[in-house]
């Protein structure tokens, strides 16, 4: 097979590059009540976690920031924003009517402030707006067409979810993960201060920067790039190679964590066009959630990470061009190699670079039972996601081959 060029770009496109500020610095709090000021605001609510309020210093930082704008806090946000924690911050927000909400924190803050802004400006529950996956249909998305309250991010780790429209919620009853869509909730505006981003363990940060990282290596194999999207990705994805390794070794440097997360910020706004393409198996990412409801200690990012290089080998036909465009990218290429070469060895090298840094590449390292893996398929199966393709001819038996293979 006769290689391609790897700048083979797609002409014909459509790009979102979503208007949010973002201040970037060590001390880039200090922009907060400029931003909220600049809007008119007068109240400002502050949403974050019980942990980022309670074992840091950071919400007492923005506390005084705010100053006199401050009218109240909701410090209950968790991972995957449970329905009854979203709900509330609901009543929570209601009660101090703010006219600004500073999510304060990692995803979780992030994903819950975004819920929180859905609900309250719609005035809907959550069982009549999460988007509907009916079998042989079309997604049913509800359209959210009332005013937001404006939203101002400070992250803590480097989330992908930052600049999104819309939010996903976890309901106890299946489909336990139910999705919010509504493009009026994207930021008005992400702080990067460099000493809330220390305020992380770094098992956490690490964690989201795998996510980010893999997000990026699917990202870079779509066969339908255009360039603005390379842009971002290709420069994204040399800042994760380049800083990974030193958040290993240099875990209390906010240099190192600014760019990092920067490294997110460029993959959520490629993304906001590449919904269609979840990397080379359109159901990775439904096995990747169930793997972290079923085990509390694996992260997002473990779980992107565990699977990476056996979604690259089983999906290397659909994704061929786009391997051998990573292999060109981390310089494992070689003239005259086959694109299949080329893609196996940019997935060796992707497994190289995250053992080197400590990161599971099989799923026993993980902890994970063999005998639990027809379970975790079928519930991922069940589950699919916004922007993967639900009705793919899959069966229980194609996903447990693709969970033994990377176990």
């Amino acid at each position: 097979m006769q290689r391609k060029d790897s700048m083979d770009l797609v002409t014909s496109y459509q790009y979102l590059a979503p208007s949010t500020r973002i201040y970037g610095g060590v001390n880039a709090l200090q922009q907060l009540p400029r931003e909220a000021k600049r809007i008119g605001a007068k109240r400002a609510f502050v949403i974050s976690s019980h942990t980022v309020a309670r074992n840091t210093d950071l919400v007492a930082r923005v506390l005084e920031v705010l100053g006199d704008l401050y009218c109240g806090t909701y410090d209950g946000a968790t991972r995957e924003s449970p329905i009854p924690v979203v709900m509330a911050g609901v009543e929570a927000v209601k009660a101090a009517q703010p006219d600004v909400i500073v999510a304060v924190g990692g995803g979780s803050a992030v994903v819950t402030a975004r819920a929180v802004t859905i609900l309250v400006g719609e005035g809907k529950s959550v069982e009549e707006m999460y988007t509907k996956h009916i079998p042989g249909q079309a997604a049913v998305v509800y359209r959210a067409n009332r005013f937001k309250i404006p939203n101002i991010l400070v992250l803590t780790t480097p989330t992908t979810a930052a600049d999104r429209g819309g939010a996903a919620v976890w309901d106890e009853q299946p489909p336990h993960r139910k999705e919010l869509y509504d493009p009026k909730t994207r930021p008005l505006c992400t702080i990067l201060d460099g000493k809330a981003l220390l305020t992380a363990p770094l098992s956490l940060y690490l964690d989201t920067s795998l996510t980010t990282f893999t997000g990026t290596v699917h990202a870079l194999q779509s066969p339908a790039l255009n360039p603005f999207q390379l842009a971002d990705l290709r420069q994204a994805f040399e800042l994760a190679m380049a800083y990974l390794p030193q958040l290993v070794t240099r875990p209390d440097d906010p240099h190192v964590r600014l760019q990092l997360c920067a490294t997110a910020l460029l993959v959520n706004r490629a993304s906001q066009s590449t919904y269609g393409w979840g990397g080379p198996h359109p159901h990775a990412a439904a096995l990747g959630r169930q793997l972290r409801y079923r085990y509390e200690h694996i992260g997002q990012g473990a779980a992107a990470a565990v699977m990476l290089a056996t979604e690259m080998r089983r999906g290397r036909k659909a994704a061929l061009e786009g391997q051998a465009r990573l292999a060109e990218i981390m310089c494992v290429s070689r003239d005259g190699m086959l694109p299949e070469d080329a893609a196996e060895a940019a997935t060796q090298a992707l497994e190289g670079l995250l053992r080197s840094i400590g990161v599971a590449t099989r799923l026993r390292d993980l902890g994970v039972q063999e005998a639990v893996l027809e379970a975790i398929a079928a519930a991922g199966l069940a589950e699919p996601g916004f922007g993967e393709q639900p009705h793919d001819p899959v069966q229980v038996e194609e996903l447990v081959s693709i969970l033994r293979q990377a176990w």
